[in-house]
């Protein structure tokens, strides 16, 4: 049985030039808690795990530039250096002062590590929930990844549209079939919006799927992990599909391990019968580490 759904309120802030959709749990006098969504999703997406909570929080979780309600960049592609002037200027605003507990998924947590170790006086707390990093990468694969990168620059992706949204749920649980009806549908009515012409169209700028220009560095991204002084929970979900991106999963596994072996105080964790969506498929489980891991 589901619990009850909390509502959250919608705010809108300027950061570095854009109006920033930040949704909100909670009491604003509790303990903050910040939340960072993955790539192609939302800051509605927390919501099962925020249902979950038994502790009083002040969640707060952004959606980044160019998803959700968050106004898109002026320019043909996004950067990931943008993601961390954000991630700054959005923690300034609301905890100029004090350190924060921080949570991020997929690329929120990817983010959020190297945050962790660049300033690592503003983390207490960091939960990575599958932030692996990208792979590997090699330097004479530059000149062919610039190639793309252009290539792309001309020829625009775009971004399919869905009929209506029972499609959008539909398109959902086929990504991820451990996720229920009712929270597919839910999750429907944030991550699209009907267009002009009724269809219903995801909420993300088709430049997020551009090929980033410059190679994933790996070793630069360890020396950051390196320098992280905050605990940190690492949680895995038992189904993982990380290896469609990471490599053969035997490689992936022991390229994993290496990395994590970077970060000073770690806790690892798995939760089992979920995907990478673990936040969708375990809720309750990620709920009870979360809350077992913050003071």
């Amino acid at each position: 049985m589901q619990p009850p759904m909390k509502s959250s309120r919608s705010e809108f802030i300027m950061l570095r030039g854009l109006r920033t959709h930040v949704r909100h749990w909670g009491a604003e006098d509790a303990p903050k808690l910040f939340m960072l969504h993955g790539w192609m999703d939302v800051s509605a997406s927390f919501q099962f795990v925020v249902d979950c909570f038994t502790r009083d929080w002040h969640v707060i979780a952004p959606d980044w530039r160019g998803f959700g309600l968050t106004q898109r960049a002026a320019s043909d592609c996004y950067w990931f250096a943008d993601y961390l002037g954000d991630l700054d200027a959005l923690l300034h605003h609301y905890a100029p002062d004090a350190p924060v507990q921080l949570l991020g998924h997929s690329m929120g947590g990817n983010v959020a590590g190297i945050y962790a170790g660049v300033r690592p006086e503003r983390i207490s707390h960091f939960v990575n929930l599958e932030g692996f990093g990208l792979p590997l990468t090699r330097p004479e694969q530059a000149p062919a990844r610039y190639a793309k990168w252009l290539d792309e620059l001309r020829e625009p992706p775009l971004m399919r549209a869905y009929p209506n949204k029972e499609a959008v749920a539909a398109r959902l649980v086929k990504t991820n079939p451990r996720i229920s009806a009712s929270r597919a549908d839910f999750l429907a009515g944030h991550w699209a919006a009907p267009n002009a012409e009724g269809e219903w169209e995801i909420l993300g700028d088709p430049a997020h799927k551009i090929t980033s220009a410059t190679l994933y560095r790996t070793e630069e991204v360890m020396a950051c992990w390196s320098a992280i002084t905050a605990p940190v929970l690492w949680v895995e979900a038992a189904d993982t599909d990380v290896w469609r991106w990471m490599g053969p999963k035997e490689v992936a596994r022991l390229e994993i391990d290496r990395r994590r072996e970077h970060i000073p105080q770690l806790r690892c964790e798995v939760i089992q019968d979920a995907g990478h969506m673990l936040h969708h498929d375990q809720p309750e489980a990620l709920a009870e580490l979360i809350e077992g891991f913050l003071p």
